[in-house]
């Protein structure tokens, strides 16, 4: 059970089109699904849409369509979007499927069943672009979202309730034994603070809409006047895909589950979530994983709803999915805000591939052409070289340190200093000097500086699976290595061809070519 692995991101809202937001969040749970299998595990990546809910209708409205075209149209955008991006999930599920509604209601009559879900008035602020009631607290200056921008409307009707001031302790307790279930830290520590106000708030959490208000959503099983809230819809996706309660896949996979997020969606998924969980006597997520946000001109968040979010289609045909994936991998720290702009991502790119990591393998290979004929030399082994290694060691246990917990800027760090390490060497050492001066002595300096890049390049293969495999093809380096890597496995079957592409050529990137 211990070498399965569950990965997932949120299900993305379809009142529009994918956004740099949505890929970043999904092509982040793609590498740490692709880093998994290549350590060994049996990891299952889950990824899908949430098709219910006031937007939504607003959405199909806008477009003289039905909620269910409009769904349909949009999720496949998605489904297809995910395709060309070459995104490894094994599934995605879409909360209009019958096999997802059949779990909702399971749940809902357990709830109801246990007394946990009772009828009643209440009267709020709701964000209709958040979908759900916001504290005072919650609100900016101006009293309005601070996501959305606006003034949130004062709703007031009967709804059933989840009687979530009945769990807020239990989970709160769980916290207190368990600080690693939420990270980065200040994440827990917002979980923490908000649970302190629920509970003096006192209030529980509405869980249905009326019919005569929404008709779009999955029915309440035990009152055909409501429809199902969206976020306790959407939120039992996780285990809806898995074929709770009783498949294979649920059994196997849900004791290990971790849920990536983007900040703005903290509340319901550490806290409305967990607690339904412990309502359905359902196990706790291995750990909740947020991450922060992309951030415009003027740092304003990317979003839909702001218009301002950028198309990353047209970068990724300009720059190619692999340089995309690492400059989103490398440029934000997991939990922090990162600004995004042309200038920033094209420097990126640039100086970490195309000159530091693109310009060694070009010069390494070019020697090896150059000085034993394209013939991969003999590993030799010698005190620069156990130096290397030792940096290597160090450098391999920081990176599956850093992977294990979705730090990949600082893991991605942690594999250039051997680039930077390599680079050292060669203007040390001069080969192009050492061919004139000690001729034997190039073959094997040659072999170690290979071999380190070899190292690199199994790392890198999360982020740069089309750069490895043309890498491997070029050197005849045996891939089927697993995490976590050791120098010793190295190991190549061809010679040099006579040329090949460049890597990593530089990007100039235009006002006229991205937006």
């Amino acid at each position: 059970m211990k070498n399965n692995y569950l990965i997932t991101t949120p299900i993305y809202y379809v009142n529009a089109r994918p956004h740099l937001g949505h890929i970043y969040t999904t092509l982040l749970c793609d590498v740490m699904n692709e880093y998994q299998k290549l350590s060994g595990k049996n990891s299952f990546f889950l990824t899908g849409v949430d098709e219910h809910g006031d937007k939504i209708v607003k959405a199909a409205d806008l477009e003289n369509s039905t909620p269910q075209e409009y769904v349909n149209k949009i999720s496949g955008i998605f489904e297809e979007t995910w395709k060309s991006l070459k995104i490894s999930n094994d599934d995605f599920i879409r909360t209009t499927q019958e096999r997802h509604k059949k779990v909702v209601q399971h749940v809902l009559n357990k709830l109801y069943e246990k007394g946990d879900i009772y009828l009643s008035e209440y009267e709020g602020t709701y964000c209709l672009g958040c979908e759900r009631y916001l504290t005072e607290k919650e609100l900016n200056e101006d009293g309005n979202c601070p996501d959305h921008l606006v003034k949130p409307e004062i709703i007031k009707e009967s709804n059933y309730f989840f009687k979530l001031q009945k769990y807020l302790p239990i989970w709160e307790k769980i916290l207190e034994n368990n600080p690693d279930l939420v990270k980065p830290e200040q994440y827990f520590k917002e979980i923490s603070g908000t649970i302190q106000e629920l509970k003096k708030l006192g209030e529980d959490l509405s869980i249905s809409r009326p019919v005569k208000r929404l008709t779009w959503g999955i029915p309440i099983p035990f009152d055909k006047n409501y429809v199902t809230y969206v976020w306790f819809d959407a939120l039992l996706n996780y285990i809806s895909a898995l074929d709770f309660p009783d498949g294979e896949k649920f059994k196997n996979y849900w004791p290990q589950a971790r849920h990536v997020i983007a900040k703005d969606i903290l509340k319901p998924h550490g806290i409305y979530w967990p607690t339904m969980l412990l309502a359905a006597d359902i196990e706790i997520f291995q750990n909740l994983f947020v991450h922060g946000y992309w951030l415009g001109l003027n740092d304003v968040k990317m979003s839909k709803s702001l218009q301002n979010a950028v198309n990353p289609v047209d970068l990724i045909n300009v720059i190619g999915l692999d340089s995309f994936r690492y400059f989103l991998m490398r440029e934000m720290t997991f939990g922090s805000d990162s600004k995004f702009s042309e200038s920033t991502l094209e420097n990126r790119i640039n100086q970490d591939l195309a000159n530091n990591l693109g310009n060694l393998i070009q010069r390494t290979l070019s020697m090896i052409k150059k000085y034993t004929d394209g013939n991969i030399p003999e590993k030799v082994t010698n005190p620069e070289n156990e130096v290397l290694d030792e940096i290597i060691r160090f450098s391999v246990i920081r990176f599956n340190d850093f992977m294990n917990t979705f730090q990949f800027s600082k893991a991605l760090e942690s594999i250039f200093v051997i680039i930077d390490k390599l680079n050292k060497l060669i203007e040390e050492n001069k080969p192009w000097e050492m061919a004139k001066k000690n001729p034997s002595l190039v073959p094997g300096f040659l072999r170690m500086l290979l071999d380190g890049i070899s190292i690199v390049m199994l790392n890198l293969r999360p982020f740069l699976r089309v750069k490895f495999q043309q890498y491997s093809s070029i050197t005849g380096l045996h891939s089927e290595i697993n995490f976590p890597l050791n120098s010793n496995e190295i190991k190549y079957n061809v010679q040099l061809p006579e040329s090949w592409d460049i890597l990593f050529p530089r990007i100039i990137l235009t006002e006229n070519e991205v937006s």
